[in-house]
């Protein structure tokens, strides 16, 4: 299966579902038979006792190979399923604070933060304002760049701070 839901099978011509007249045919053992009439490529498949699968219709004319296709259908899903265990995955962790948050409160912060981007994680720092506190943009700004200043042996800035509404905040990244 593929990310969409849908087989393998739908993607690929088999057999009788190739529509080109004449194809270059490549053999079980990969060796290239030349240009032959589709009629003539799907009877070397039907004597080999395997299908005639088209791996490459884009091409002039389109690339048939003769091969077990039930062999090559589980070889792709296979290959997409090594794909999806390489490919790194990561959450974005979100650490909230307040212009008014004390020391020892944001020292703790910055702990979390430390362990999240050990799990290799992406961190949102968010500073909220309410009220009248919009006023003091200066101190959530000072607060962003003093755990910027506290990570930054382990983690990098994807994202400067920015405001957003009430908000300002601050995206780390592993390093």
């Amino acid at each position: 299966m593929t990310a969409g839901g849908e087989s393998i099978n739908n993607r690929v011509n088999i057999n009788k579902r190739i529509r080109a007249k004449e194809v270059r045919l490549i053999d079980q053992e990969g060796a290239q038979l030349g240009i032959l009439p589709l009629h003539q490529a799907q009877a070397v498949a039907d004597a080999a006792g395997l299908d005639l699968v088209e791996v490459s219709p884009n091409a002039s004319p389109p690339v048939c190979k003769v091969m077990d296709y039930g062999k090559y259908k589980y070889q792709q899903t296979k290959k997409l399923q090594e794909a999806k265990k390489k490919a790194s995955t990561f959450q974005v962790k979100e650490i909230k604070v307040r212009p008014k948050t004390s020391d020892h409160d944001l020292e703790t912060k910055i702990g979390h933060i430390k362990r999240f981007i050990e799990n290799r994680d992406k961190v949102k720092v968010t500073v909220m304002f309410r009220g009248r506190e919009i006023a003091f943009a200066d101190r959530g700004r000072a607060m962003l760049e003093r755990v910027r200043e506290a990570t930054v042996e382990y983690a990098t800035v994807e994202q400067l701070p920015k405001f957003e509404g009430r908000t300002m905040m601050m995206v780390l990244t592993p390093k």
